[in-house]
């Protein structure tokens, strides 16, 4: 028979050490596997309560780790509010100070480097999500109750981008720093301070060159793989929402665009099941095409299982328009 779930007021909406809650007699072994809890990692759980997301599985993480350590990378983008850039069964990357040893964990992925604490700027520039995995809905930070667990330490969002740059492949990576971009994380000057500052470093290039690739008008994660695929194709680098006039003076903001070869992609994304969205999306598109706009359409399917086909037809419409390679 499972056991009965036993939450303690100490231990709501908390992350903990399950012997440490069983060494204060908060709870017993078998009452740790109630439903309460759920386990997060070895001797690691949570109040089931709690939203299942990366967040929490960083806090987890800290919990096995020693002071000094921080969130950082694509974890800590996700922290600052790219929830694109983890999962809650995302590996969790941390930054370590070169003094500290940190043997392997699953699920973990530690870098070596120095860490430069956030300013109060980048503190307040977070947001919620740096308390979420720790509260219960409606709670307010700094309020006084045992579930209220503070700021989970993570490099601040340019760095966090330079880190993302370095670490992950280029695609996935231009996708986040778009993401830090559009919603006002960072700026491009901070970016270029940041990769000027690291440029000697390992990956400084490469950094470089990913901010480079990043756009802020990117409105979704398939739009920035679909544009950085495209570019690493070896096309003619497109501009994300690029204003379109048209004739009758409404202007059009598709999702891709050369204006110098009135060529334009769309993505077709989930939200284009919804009926009245896609009769208002062709209705604009035609009015593009009447302008004399040529114009490509790329499905989730097709981005994913026949991108050669879509590059081939691309680069045709361009090739139409009078692009030289």
């Amino acid at each position: 028979m499972p056991p009965r779930p036993h939450r303690p007021d100490a231990l709501a909406w908390q992350v903990f050490r399950g012997s440490d809650a069983v060494l204060r007699g908060l709870l017993t072994e078998h009452q740790l596997r109630s439903s309460a809890w759920v386990r997060l990692r070895h001797d690691i759980y949570a109040d089931a309560r709690l939203d299942r997301d990366h967040a929490l599985t960083c806090r987890a993480a800290l919990l096995r780790l020693p002071p000094g350590v921080v969130i950082a990378g694509p974890s800590a983008a996700y922290l600052h509010g790219v929830e694109h850039a983890s999962a809650f069964l995302g590996e969790v990357h941390v930054l370590v100070p070169r003094s500290l040893r940190v043997g392997a964990q699953r699920g973990l992925r530690v870098h070596a480097g120095d860490f430069v604490a956030p300013t109060a700027a980048d503190a307040q520039a977070s947001g919620g999500r740096l308390v979420g995995a720790g509260q219960r809905p409606g709670a307010a930070e700094g309020d006084g109750s045992p579930r209220c667990s503070g700021i989970i330490p993570r490099t601040d969002p340019g760095r966090a981008a330079w880190e993302t740059a370095v670490w992950l492949e280029p695609v996935r990576a231009v996708g986040i720093v778009d993401a830090l971009l559009r919603q006002g994380l960072t700026d491009r000057d901070t970016l270029a301070e940041v990769a000027t500052r690291n440029a000697d470093r390992p990956g400084g290039r490469r950094a470089r060159w990913v901010f480079e690739l990043a756009d802020p008008g990117a409105q979704s994660p398939p739009e920035s793989q679909l544009r950085v695929r495209l570019v690493l194709a070896g096309l003619p680098r497109p501009v994300a929402q690029h204003p379109v006039r048209l004739p009758n003076g409404l202007i059009l903001h598709p999702d891709l665009v050369w204006p110098e070869y009135r060529v334009a992609v769309e993505y077709d994304g989930q939200w284009h099941a919804d009926a009245d969205q896609l009769h208002r999306d062709r209705r604009r598109l035609n009015l593009l095409v009447g302008a004399g706009w040529l114009v490509l359409h790329v499905t989730s399917r097709r981005l994913h299982n026949d991108f050669p086909g879509v590059l081939r037809e691309v680069r045709a419409a361009l090739d139409t328009r009078g692009w030289r390679r």
